[in-house]
C-alpha cells in the first residue's frame, strides 16, 4: 500500500513498531484453504484466503470491497 502511495509509513517511527508487535498472524492451513473455495463470491485468491481467515477464525473483517461485503459470509 505504501509501494503505490495509498498509505505513508514510517517504518522508524516506535509506535509503528508498537503496532506490529501487538499484530497476530494466523498460518493458511487446511480449514483456511477449504473455507476459501466454499465462498460465494470470486475474486483474487489473495482476497479470497483472507476472507477465509476471517471465517475460520471468527474476526471481523474490513474492506472496501462492494463483492466481498455483499457475500452472505
Amino acid at each position: 500500500m505504501a509501494q503505490v502511495g495509498r498509505i505513508e509509513v514510517d517504518l522508524d517511527d516506535p509506535e509503528f513498531d508498537a503496532v506490529l508487535a501487538g499484530l497476530h498472524v494466523w498460518p493458511l492451513d487446511l480449514a483456511v484453504a477449504k473455507a476459501s473455495t466454499r465462498l460465494d463470491f470470486k475474486r483474487d485468491p489473495a482476497d479470497e484466503l483472507i476472507v477465509a481467515t476471517s471465517v475460520v477464525h471468527g474476526v471481523p473483517l474490513l474492506t472496501r470491497d462492494k463483492r466481498i461485503r455483499k457475500s452472505k459470509h
